[in-house]
C-alpha cells in the first residue's frame, strides 16, 4: 500500500493527466466552434449576393484571417471555397442537406489541413485573428510557425510551455 505522499502524488498525477486531456479537447472544439460561428455569421452578411461573389469574399477574409496567401496555398484556397459554399447555402436554407453538406465540407477542409499538419483548431489557435488568449495557455503558439505574422489581437503572452506545465511542475516529478 502507498503511503500518503505517494498516494497523493499519484493522485495529483492522474489528474494533471485527465485536465490535460480535457483542456487540449476543450480547445480543439472552442476553436472549431468559433470558426463555425464566424463562419455562419459572415456568411449571412453575404446571404443576399450572388453565390459566386459571396463565397470570394469570405474565403479572402477567411484566407486573410488565417495569415494564408491564396497563391501559396492554393489546394486549402479550393477546400476554403467549397465550405464557404456549403455556409453559404446553409445561411440561406438551414436545412438537414445543407447541414450534411456543410459537415461534409468541414471534414474535407479538415482533411486538407491535416495534409499540411495542421487542423482547424490549430488554424483558428495559431493564426487566426479571431483566437482567445486561454488557447495559448493550453497549447502555445509554435515559435517557428511556418508563414507566421503578428497578431495585434493577441498580446505578447506566448508561453514556452502549456500551463500546467509552469511553475513547480519541474520540480514536483
Amino acid at each position: 500500500m502507498p503511503h500518503f505522499v505517494e498516494e497523493l502524488r499519484g493522485d495529483a498525477e492522474a489528474a494533471i493527466a485527465a485536465m490535460r486531456h480535457a483542456a487540449l479537447a476543450a480547445r480543439h472544439v472552442h476553436a472549431r466552434a468559433e470558426l463555425m460561428r464566424h463562419m455562419l455569421t459572415t456568411a449571412r452578411k453575404v446571404a443576399a449576393k450572388p453565390k459566386g461573389e459571396a463565397v470570394e469574399t469570405v474565403v479572402r477574409e477567411w484566407m486573410d484571417a488565417w495569415n494564408l496567401d491564396r497563391n501559396d496555398w492554393p489546394h486549402i484556397a479550393r477546400e476554403m471555397e467549397s465550405f464557404t459554399a456549403a455556409f453559404h447555402d446553409y445561411a440561406n436554407d438551414p436545412s438537414d442537406a445543407h447541414d450534411a453538406a456543410l459537415r461534409a465540407n468541414c471534414t474535407a477542409l479538415d482533411q486538407a489541413l491535416e495534409r499540411e499538419g495542421t487542423s482547424i483548431s490549430d488554424q483558428m489557435a495559431f493564426r487566426s485573428q479571431c483566437a482567445h488568449r486561454w488557447w495559448e495557455l493550453v497549447a502555445p503558439t509554435p515559435v517557428d510557425l511556418p508563414g507566421a505574422k503578428p497578431r495585434p489581437s493577441m498580446p505578447a503572452l506566448r508561453p514556452d510551455a502549456p500551463f500546467w506545465e509552469a511553475g513547480c511542475a519541474d520540480f514536483c516529478r
